[in-house]
């Protein structure tokens, strides 16, 4: 039986990589993404393992899926433009705030660094920690918590990465940033349309802000007080 469901899932890794491949050339490559790193990760990482099974043939659409919980998985175009803002390298320690599916700290892994990622639901948390741990991802460091307090622990962070729409942006994670640092968010409120923005830190602590995009994101949801 164990044999069978490896022969399984084999197929259908099979199957879905022409249909990544032309996820990445059309939805991506075609909209001027052209760090190499980025397009090679969102080639390997099997984004149809990371929607809801009920939803697999609709993984590769170009437009975010919900995952459940009111939160979703951003579109495919937006987390390449994500990751190429935040100017990942090799070996870099990032902080994501909105773990999700998982999918987002999956392509920074495979992009070389070292993810931490911080998920206010708990169901979602549980569920993201098991899935990159099957599929390999064990760079990524999974923790069920407030994403507006960062991961205080683990800082400073060479890169800070928010998939969900915050206004403004929460000090703890500008103070978790190290000098030099990049910090890439939606900025806006919840349910208009938000800038997503680069802030870079430079060595005397300055922020500095660039404007990239409109977006539209799910707001960041913070724990209930007692």
């Amino acid at each position: 039986m164990r044999w069978c469901m490896c022969v399984l899932l084999a197929l259908s890794a099979c199957r879905a990589e022409p249909r990544r491949e032309a996820m990445v050339r059309e939805q991506i490559e075609s909209r001027g993404i052209t760090n190499v790193a980025v397009l090679a990760a969102m080639r390997k990482v099997p984004r149809e393992e990371f929607v809801p099974a009920a939803m697999r043939s609709l993984a590769f659409r170009d437009g975010p899926l919900p995952i459940g919980r009111g939160q979703t998985i951003s579109q495919p175009y937006i987390v390449a433009l994500m990751s190429e803002l935040l100017e990942v390298k090799p070996g870099d320690k990032v902080l994501e705030v909105g773990t999700g599916s998982g999918y987002q700290a999956a392509v920074l892994a495979e992009m070389g660094a070292e993810v931490f990622t911080v998920e206010i639901v708990k169901e979602l948390a549980t569920t993201a920690e098991e899935r990159l741990k099957r599929l390999g991802y064990g760079r990524v460091k999974v923790k069920h918590g407030d994403g507006y307090l960062g991961w205080k622990e683990q800082a400073p962070f060479d890169a800070v990465i928010v998939t969900c729409a915050v206004e403004p942006v929460p000090p703890p994670l500008l103070e978790q940033l190290k000098p030099g640092g990049r910090l890439v968010v939606p900025l806006g409120e919840a349910g208009d349309t938000q800038t997503l923005v680069v802030l870079t830190k430079d060595a005397q602590g300055k922020v500095h802000r660039r404007d990239v995009a409109p977006v539209l994101f799910v707001p960041l949801v913070r724990e209930e007080k007692p």
